[in-house]
């Protein structure tokens, strides 16, 4: 058993570390997605995604509970033993150095298409290496002391959209409100992905002060997101016609291009300038994942050597190959695909698997 003790989080952070996660790089494409698979009743799936991904968060809750002081790959460790525990380890190293590379690499793109078109991938990489580093080598505490900052500091960030829905909505977009129903449930797979990001609970339980309110922290982390899908999705559908929103590719920012004041133009580029501050907290808490789970994994060492040395790793893959969108989608689509085996069905089976473990456990000591 290690001890995690010294680095506690507050409840807020809590909360603002896994909503930070799940709105990221993909809200900027998520209404175009909705419209191609549901149409203008995209806010269907959202709302069954959210009521899935609550499930799925409790149920970890329910997991770490019986373990209050382990991470995940402590918890296999004491149900599987040794050999089960480094492979849950280097699953998760996997996993979370997949994410946080293919986050960062769809960020480097979004500012590639909309910022700085001729700077070189690698040229970016770098220069978002050096405020990564700074703030996840210093531990759960700060990371989550960041994802709350930005959170109320970017609490202005939908006035854009309200100011272009004033200048061109049609509330006759949304109707009829309920057709496709059943193909607005069906696509529900496609919004699940969109709320991964209460997996860290996963590892950062222990870490967590107010444990008792630990469920509702992650519910509440949860409907915050769904708050944010359902307002930038919304807004989309009300700005694009049906037919209209499928022609962009990003057009949560492709609305903000008729908001125009006297003193600056193309306000869609000083909107996404500052949602870097937010897509950073997606890949920032997932790239101190990736060190975490070395660190554990070797047991020695310190986690921000870890973290470095994948910085300077993506900085050299980011040089040799050029990234594209299609190449990110792909890397995407894999990902997610994970992230729905390890923790939307994974965590059911390992549920069932911890009560039965302590009631042979409860029989054997009896």
């Amino acid at each position: 058993m290690r001890n995690y003790i010294g680095n506690e989080i507050t409840l807020m952070q809590y909360i603002f570390l896994i909503h930070g996660i799940q709105v990221g790089a993909g809200v900027l494409q998520l209404p175009r997605i909705m419209a191609e698979k549901v149409g203008m009743n995209g806010w269907i799936p959202l709302i069954c995604g959210w009521l899935l991904s609550s499930a799925a968060s409790l149920i970890i809750i329910q997991i770490m509970k019986k373990n209050p002081q382990l991470t995940l790959m402590d918890v296999m460790t004491t149900y599987f033993g040794k050999f089960i525990g480094k492979i849950s380890s280097i699953l998760l190293l996997i996993y979370f150095s997949i994410v946080s590379f293919t986050l960062i690499q769809k960020s480097i793109l979004f500012i590639q298409v909309w910022l700085l078109p001729g700077i070189p991938s690698y040229i970016i990489m770098f220069l978002f290496s050096v405020p990564t580093y700074i703030i996840a080598r210093n531990g759960i505490r700060i990371i989550s002391r960041y994802a709350e900052l930005v959170f109320f500091l970017m609490l202005w960030m939908p006035l854009f959209y309200i100011v272009a829905l004033n200048q061109n909505h049609h509330w006759a977009h949304l109707l009829p409100l309920f057709k496709n129903i059943q193909q607005g449930l069906m696509a529900t797979g496609s919004t699940i992905v969109s709320f991964l990001g209460f997996e860290v609970a996963f590892l950062f339980y222990p870490f967590l002060k107010e444990k008792k309110a630990a469920s509702w922290g992650i519910i509440i982390a949860n409907s915050l997101s769904l708050l944010v899908f359902l307002f930038v999705t919304i807004s989309c559908f009300l700005f694009f016609s049906p037919d209209e929103i499928t022609q962009y590719y990003e057009p949560t920012l492709s609305m903000l291009k008729v908001v125009e004041f006297r003193f600056i133009e193309r306000m869609e580029i000083i909107f996404l300038a500052f949602y870097l501050f937010i897509l950073s907290t997606t890949w920032i808490p997932y790239m101190y994942s990736m060190a975490f789970c070395t660190k554990w994994l070797f047991n020695k060492g310190n986690a921000k050597n870890y973290l470095l040395l994948s910085l300077i790793f993506f900085i050299v893959i980011m040089y040799f190959v050029v990234p594209t969108f299609p190449r990110n989608d792909l890397l995407s689509g894999f990902y997610e695909k994970i992230g729905i085996i390890f923790f939307y069905v994974f965590p059911v089976f390992l549920l069932i698997y911890s009560f039965i473990y302590y009631r042979i456990r409860g029989r054997i000591t009896k």
